[in-house]
């Protein structure tokens, strides 16, 4: 039998519609169940924190309990892979960070990256680092420690709370900026460290401002310079290093992403919901307590930031000779 031209036509539009209502349905009905945040980090970090503080404000906008999944390992390679292999439905989400952006020249033979498999969805925070020392050190400025440290090449012990984070390779562009030859002591964690560094064990010590504020502001570390652009709300007497040494920034962001091949209705409504969720003045009011500062954007935004950020660690995990063994 034949059908007359006008109704096939009909038929066909109408058959190749329907793949595409159960898609349309899934986005306009999401979130139908609890979500899932898997996080990089231990319990009780920073990172977790504010996983933590976001997640509750989120659930409250999406209607459905937000569930905090922390699985720490690999510098952060095993949430990764736990998200980039969940169903790529918006129910999995991952807490992206810089360590990520690192990870992908660190871990270069890695099947899993970043900017591979994770489709960024919103920007969440960003934390600026300082330069520390312990306050019986000769240097009191910026300056005098890049003075202090080409002329005793090699004799300045620079703390980190582990290889390949962030306070290791802040150190590593700054010594990648300046010239200088410093010796990097890595130790497992931020409390070992700062311990290290209260000690006399290392003379300097990168660090998340959040994490040293209480000992700044006791007198018990002294802060040189901040990693931030411009000068901190939080620290308004210290000066950032850009001054000093010209170009130079480091900030410790945190993001949402999910598996690629989610939705772009379900990455668009969780964008705004993300963003929504920082304009809460609880979670404005608790990042401030931990130093930091909230970062909202469009979905582009956050992609551009996870972009920039690859290809400026990539630069410096060269320079230090980072591999993944």
């Amino acid at each position: 039998m034949k059908l007359p031209r006008r109704g096939f036509l009909c038929l066909a539009a109408g058959a190749a519609a329907l793949p595409v209502i159960p898609h349309i349905a899934g986005a306009q009905t999401y979130p139908s169940r609890p979500v899932t945040l898997i996080v990089f980090v231990p319990a009780g970090g920073t990172p977790d924190i504010v996983a933590r503080l976001v997640g509750q404000a989120l659930s409250q906008r999406l209607g459905q309990s937000v569930v905090i999944d922390n699985r720490p390992g690999g510098g952060g390679n095993l949430a990764l892979q736990t998200v980039a292999r969940a169903p790529a439905d918006g129910y999995t989400l991952l807490m992206v960070a810089t360590p990520h952006a690192i990870n992908v020249t660190v871990y270069e033979k890695s099947t899993i990256t970043v900017t591979r498999d994770i489709v960024p969805v919103a920007s969440i925070n960003s934390d600026s680092f300082v330069l520390l020392v312990n306050p019986s050190f000769a240097a009191k400025t910026v300056p005098e420690f890049i003075a202090y440290a080409k002329a005793n090449p090699g004799r300045i012990n620079l703390g980190s709370s582990g290889t390949g984070n962030l306070s290791h390779l802040s150190g590593e562009l700054f010594r990648m900026m300046t010239g200088i030859e410093v010796v990097h002591v890595p130790y497992r964690g931020t409390p070992a460290a700062h311990s290290a560094l209260l000690a006399g064990d290392v003379h300097a010590v990168f660090d998340a401002i959040g994490s040293s504020l209480p000992q700044i502001q006791a007198g018990a570390l002294r802060a040189l310079g901040v990693t931030a652009p411009g000068r901190l709300r939080i620290l308004p007497e210290t000066p950032p290093i850009g001054d000093v040494v010209a170009g130079f920034a480091v900030s410790g962001w945190l993001g949402i992403g999910v598996p690629r091949g989610t939705p772009g209705e379900i990455v668009e409504r969780l964008n705004r919901e993300v963003n929504a969720a920082l304009n809460d003045p609880t979670v404005k009011a608790r990042m401030a307590d931990l130093g930091s500062e909230p970062l909202s954007g469009s979905v582009a935004d956050f992609a551009k930031l996870v972009a920039e950020e690859t290809e400026k660690w990539a630069k410096v995990v060269k320079f230090a000779g980072l591999k993944a063994e």
